[in-house]
This record gives C-alpha cells, sequence and structure tokens, in this order.
C-alpha cells in the first residue's frame, strides 16, 4: 500500500512531469491546422490533469484527518528502525501473497510516450475532437441546421444561405413583436452550437470568464435601455387611453385598414374595445362602432378588464422574457464576434462551392474521400505567385486579367470599421452590409441604413446623422401648430389659437 509521504511525492513529480510537457507542447512548432487544434486539446487534458493533482496534493498538505502528521512521527520517532523493517516486512509479504502481480507503469515511461506522439502525430489513431465533414476540422462553421429553423420562423425576411451567414447576428434588424417563444428556442439552438463550437476549436478559451463579461455589459445596457433592437420603454398617455377616431370619413373596413395596425389599436384602445387580431379584424371591429353609442354594441366586443396586480404580473413576466431573449441575443454578438475568422472562412467556402459546375463538385468529391487530410498535407506546398494574386476555387492564383476584371488592384479603406482594407469594389460595396461596418456604426451610436451608403469616415457619419436628426425634427408633426380645429363661426384656427380664444372665451 502507497504510504501518504509516497502520495505527496508523486503528485510532485507528477506536477513537475506536467509543466515540463507543457512547455514542450507550447514551444513544439505546429505547421498545420489540425496540429494546431490538437495540441491545444492535449495542452488542455494535461492542465486539467495538473488541476487535479495539485488539489489532491492540497488535500494532502492540508492534513484534516492528521494522517500524515501521524506517518511522519512514526518515521522520525524513537522507534524508527522498528517501524522501517516492519514495513519492509509487510512489503515482502504483499508480494510472496501476490507473485505475479503486475506492476504500474513508471510516470517517466508514461510521459515518454506523450513526446513521441507530440513528435509523430500520425502514431495517435484517436482523434481528440471530432468535426463533422462540412466543418473542415474546424475551419469552417456548419449552419446548415441553424438556417433551417431561422427560415422557419413566422414573420422574418427570408434569405439564402449565404445572406444568413453574413446577417445571422443583425438581430436588432427583427422587430420586438417578432421574438416569440420560436425565436427563442432558435437562439438558444444557435449558442449551443456556437458554444460547442468554440470549445472545440479553442479548447483553451475560458467561456466562463467571458459569459460573466457579456452579463455585466448586458445589465448597464439593458438598464440605460441603450441595447440594440430593445429600446427603453416609455409609457405615455397613448399608451394606456389610445386616441379617438371620427369614422365619418371612412365608408368600408377596407378604408380603416390603410391607417395600420398600431393606429387601429389606439382607436379601439380609446373606445375600451379588444384590440387583438389582425389588421380586418380590427378594421372590421372599429369600423361597427360607426354611428352608434357604446351602450348599443355587442357588450363581446369589449375588452375584459384586469386588476392591477393581473397587469402588473403580467407586465413583470413581459419584461423578464424580453430580458431573457435579450441576453441570449447578447451572447450571440459576442460569439459571432469571436468566431468572425472561421465565419468569413465559411462563407467563402460556400461561395467557392456554388461557383464550381457538377463535373468540378463530383471530381473534387472522388479526390477528397480517399484521403481526408489532402488539404492539410498541401498547406505547405506555397504555389509560384509573385504578383500575389488571390487564389482560386483550386488553391491556384486566379488569371491575372480576372484579377483586373474584377478591380481586385483597387483598395479601398474604411474608418467606421477600424481602417480595415477591401480589395476591389464589389467586397468594398457589400461591407457596408456586413457585420464588421454594422458593428462601428453601433460603437457610434448611429443606425446602419441606406442613408449612410458609401460613408467610410466617421466625421462625415457624425455629420450626416446630425443633419439627418435635425431635418426629422422640422418634419415631425406638431399638432400644437398643425393640428386644425373649427370654432363656431366656420374659422379654422390651430390647435394653440383655439385653446388661447377657448380660454379667453371669444369663441
Amino acid at each position: 500500500m502507497e504510504t501518504l509521504l509516497e502520495q505527496q511525492r508523486r503528485f510532485h513529480e507528477e506536477r513537475e512531469r506536467l509543466m515540463d510537457t507543457m512547455a514542450k507542447e507550447m514551444l513544439y512548432e505546429k505547421k498545420m491546422h489540425r496540429e494546431r487544434i490538437n495540441s491545444d486539446h492535449r495542452l488542455k487534458l494535461l492542465l486539467d490533469r495538473y488541476t487535479d493533482a495539485t488539489s489532491e496534493l492540497k488535500e494532502l498538505y492540508d492534513d484534516k484527518d492528521g494522517a500524515v502528521k501521524q506517518e511522519i512521527a512514526a518515521l522520525s520517532g524513537p522507534n524508527e528502525f522498528g517501524e522501517f523493517y516492519m514495513r519492509l516486512k509487510s512489503i515482502k509479504e504483499f508480494h510472496r501473497k501476490h507473485p505475479n502481480e503486475q506492476v504500474s507503469v513508471p510516470m517517466a515511461a508514461e510521459f515518454e510516450e506523450l513526446d513521441r506522439l507530440r513528435e509523430n502525430p500520425e502514431m495517435d489513431t484517436v482523434p481528440l475532437v471530432e468535426f463533422s465533414d462540412e466543418e473542415g476540422y474546424g475551419k469552417y462553421l456548419d449552419l446548415h441546421h441553424m438556417y433551417q429553423m431561422f427560415i422557419n420562423l413566422k414573420g422574418v425576411e427570408k434569405a439564402d444561405y449565404i445572406s444568413y451567414l453574413t446577417s445571422f447576428d443583425r438581430l436588432f434588424e427583427i422587430s420586438k413583436e417578432r421574438k416569440n417563444n420560436a425565436y427563442r428556442d432558435y437562439l438558444k439552438s444557435l449558442l449551443d452550437y456556437l458554444n460547442d463550437f468554440l470549445l472545440r476549436v479553442q479548447p483553451l478559451f475560458d467561456i466562463n470568464q467571458e459569459m460573466d463579461i457579456i452579463i455585466n455589459e448586458f445589465k448597464i445596457k439593458w438598464m440605460d435601455g441603450t441595447f440594440p433592437g430593445w429600446p427603453k420603454e416609455t409609457a405615455g398617455a397613448l399608451t394606456h387611453t389610445g386616441a379617438h377616431l371620427d369614422l365619418s370619413a371612412f365608408s368600408t373596413p377596407d378604408e380603416l385598414a390603410s391607417l395600420g395596425l398600431d393606429r387601429l389599436k389606439s382607436a379601439l384602445m380609446a373606445l375600451g374595445l379588444k384590440c387583438g387580431g389582425t389588421l380586418e379584424e380590427r378594421a372590421k371591429r372599429l369600423f361597427a362602432t360607426k354611428g352608434k353609442s357604446l351602450d348599443e354594441l355587442d357588450p363581446s366586443l369589449f375588452a375584459r378588464t384586469k386588476t392591477k396586480e393581473q397587469e402588473k404580473k403580467e407586465n413583470e413576466a413581459l419584461r423578464e422574457r424580453h430580458r431573457e431573449i435579450a441576453l441570449l441575443e447578447a451572447q450571440v454578438y459576442r460569439f459571432s464576434e469571436l468566431l468572425s475568422e472561421q465565419r468569413a472562412a465559411t462563407r467563402d467556402n460556400v461561395q467557392r462551392k456554388q461557383a464550381r459546375g457538377a463535373d468540378e463538385r463530383d471530381e473534387s468529391d472522388d479526390e477528397e474521400e480517399p484521403n481526408i487530410e489532402s488539404d492539410d498535407d498541401n498547406d505547405d506546398d506555397i504555389p509560384y505567385n509573385p504578383k500575389n494574386l488571390p487564389l482560386g476555387w483550386d488553391g491556384k492564383p486566379i488569371p491575372y486579367w480576372l484579377y483586373k476584371l474584377h478591380g481586385l488592384n483597387l483598395s479601398y479603406s474604411c474608418e467606421i470599421c477600424g481602417n480595415y482594407t477591401y480589395k476591389g469594389p464589389k467586397a468594398f460595396q457589400r461591407h457596408f452590409s456586413e457585420w464588421r461596418h454594422a458593428h462601428g456604426m453601433r460603437c457610434l451610436g448611429i443606425p446602419n441604413t441606406a442613408h449612410f451608403a458609401n460613408v467610410t469616415h466617421i466625421e462625415d457619419a457624425i455629420a450626416l446623422w446630425q443633419k439627418l436628426k435635425v431635418t426629422k425634427d422640422v418634419e415631425r408633426w406638431k399638432p400644437e401648430t398643425e393640428e386644425e380645429y373649427e370654432d363656431s363661426a366656420g374659422n379654422v384656427v390651430n390647435k394653440k389659437t383655439f385653446d388661447d380664444l377657448k380660454r379667453q372665451g371669444l369663441l
């Protein structure tokens, strides 16, 4: 039986050997993408083992039951020679009773085997991590299942897979009314995949620390009402009481429907009627009140009154549900930034596959099936490319005439994107709808609308936003000066003049 002191010595040796192995692993040059990922996973396993050994060693040093102290006292006491020979006798007795007992593998041999596997990775036949064929061992994202869930959501704009890869994190463009339970389930599935993929690609990434940062930043933005897509709710008179609507100018429910859902809801709330349903149902319900008093209406049309406690509970539950969905969106924003490199590579890979013909796809599949690691094996074969031309789908430089035709020799820089450089006018125009430019505009507090197309300087964007705000203020409808009233004599005046004449008793 192993003594406690021998256990302490073994844990110290294990920790030292683990530190030495991790240092060698980090210093070993990794040439290929697959080797880098496998090396990170080996480091993760070694680090977990080092943590476990440290915790076990700490428990031995704490010596809560006093067993280590008793063992030391027995070895250093007056009967130390007797204790030594007694232990030697027990060891001999054990081997006499168990002559064929297997001796454990020495720790030195175990770590020598790890060194051999590191220097000869082809000897390790058991994969440390699994990726699907679409993921290309961590090079690309496989969001096909998430894409199917997204296009099946009600009320969202349908798009192809490439457009989804470009804009799946632009959740602030979806209206708050469309973010229901199905949308929440979609966000959870998307986060589960992104979280799992990040841990497979970067196993040493501290996901718990990152989640704490995300939650703290979200709490501040949520309290301030600055979180994208979730403005702070403001309660006004129109929200609770609604605004009355004169029905004398409308002859059919279809004419009422042209006012929109919000205006019909406000008019129904002003009368105390049910304000739910589709646009046509609201229009018919409101048109049924034309020329009738409230007493003449069908009692089933009136909304059921709720107590203040019921309304308070419903509002709190709704706010909590909205907060949960917004927190999921905040995590999607952060994970999409962390995986931006794989995301861009996925989009380029899908476009490259779609550009191939049927014969080319069949040939490439036949070539890739016998040797899965063919892409990694050719990483070291650098093609002759003196003009630094972009590579095509076959890994070779594209023709120079095609390079000039697409204007890839022209470079465009965008200050809003952090002075990021785009090659060619097509990539430059496309970047205005991509995540990097949208994130830069969001940091400036400016909506990424069509007004700011081709604006790349921060000062120009801020100046245009100030001008647009002034223009909107001028064009905004002002009821004090633009709402018209008619006095008893038939004179048409604005609201302010009407109120002044009324207070003076001149009407």
